[in-house]
């Protein structure tokens, strides 16, 4: 019995050091992507006056989410926790991440640790960098479950990303080459971006007091099967707060509309925010 113990310790000792090892690897493969994103260096201030040319309802945003001769930040990052469904209809688990931005040339790094069972986590590496998108899921960091990357439609997905998590930091939709707007109605407008090769829009939506409500994309690849379905797919703002002499929402959920019923996959609320 000694015996059978003793071997049990051992078996428990060595997945703990591998899982370590493997933690240890995960954090710097997301150092060493995030660093890549650079973004950091000064574009000078805001100018309100810029905004004139603007569709109204973008103008307006922009003098309730900024301020006058504010810094132009490039560079942000964000820690989250919430919800994510892992298995629909209603398996919905708890997550924390941290999220790195960059404005010019857009680009994100987002590092989560997904909870998917009792002592088990599924670290989650979802990014943009030099114009290419990657998704990669790995259980405890050890094995991998996910991995997409360099294909057409993971850098379009991506790219649709950063523009819809826009909000959390305002100065990524300032207008500038190979990024404009578009106007479509009294409280709509379309953003469009280019980068890498890949160009994408996005439809937002304000609210009465000049806030982002709603990103909405006609068609973002979902996977079913294997496959690349082209879906609607939707995100919705809340609860807006001062950070950094900005207006960003505290919160976000993140959806497919299907059969014409919104069907939300993310739920997360920003626990801290710096920029540069």
């Amino acid at each position: 019995m000694r015996t059978v113990l003793r071997l049990l310790a051992l078996l428990v000792a060595v997945l703990g050091a591998v899982v370590a090892i493997a933690v240890r690897r995960w954090r710097s493969a997301t150092a060493e992507w995030t660093a890549r994103l650079g973004g950091e260096s000064a574009t000078g201030t805001v100018s309100f006056a810029g905004f004139d040319s603007l569709p109204a309802p973008v103008a307006r945003y922009f003098r309730t989410v900024l301020r006058d001769g504010q810094p132009g930040y490039r560079h942000g990052v964000l820690t989250q926790e919430g919800q994510f469904l892992v298995k629909a209809p209603d398996n919905w688990q708890p997550f924390t991440a941290t999220h790195t931005l960059t404005t010019d040339p857009p680009g994100f790094v987002w590092d989560a640790s997904i909870r998917i069972g009792p002592g088990l986590a599924m670290r989650v590496r979802d990014r943009l960098v030099d114009g290419q998108g990657s998704m990669h899921g790995a259980l405890l960091g050890v094995v991998t479950l996910v991995r997409v990357e360099g294909t057409p439609d993971i850098a379009a997905g991506a790219l649709h990303r950063w523009l819809a998590e826009g909000p959390w930091c305002p100065t990524v939709l300032l207008p500038r080459p190979g990024l404009e707007w578009s106007a479509m109605d009294d409280s709509t407008a379309r953003v469009t971006v280019t980068t890498g090769g890949t160009t994408v829009s996005a439809e937002m939506r304000f609210g009465p007091d000049g806030l982002v409500e709603r990103v909405y994309v006609p068609e973002r690849m979902r996977d079913v099967n294997g496959a690349g379905v082209p879906t609607p797919w939707e995100g919705r703002f809340h609860g807006y707060t001062d950070v950094g002499g900005m207006r960003i929402p505290a919160g976000g959920d993140v959806g497919w509309v299907i059969d014409g019923a919104w069907q939300p996959y993310f739920r997360g609320t920003i626990t801290g925010a710096t920029y540069r």
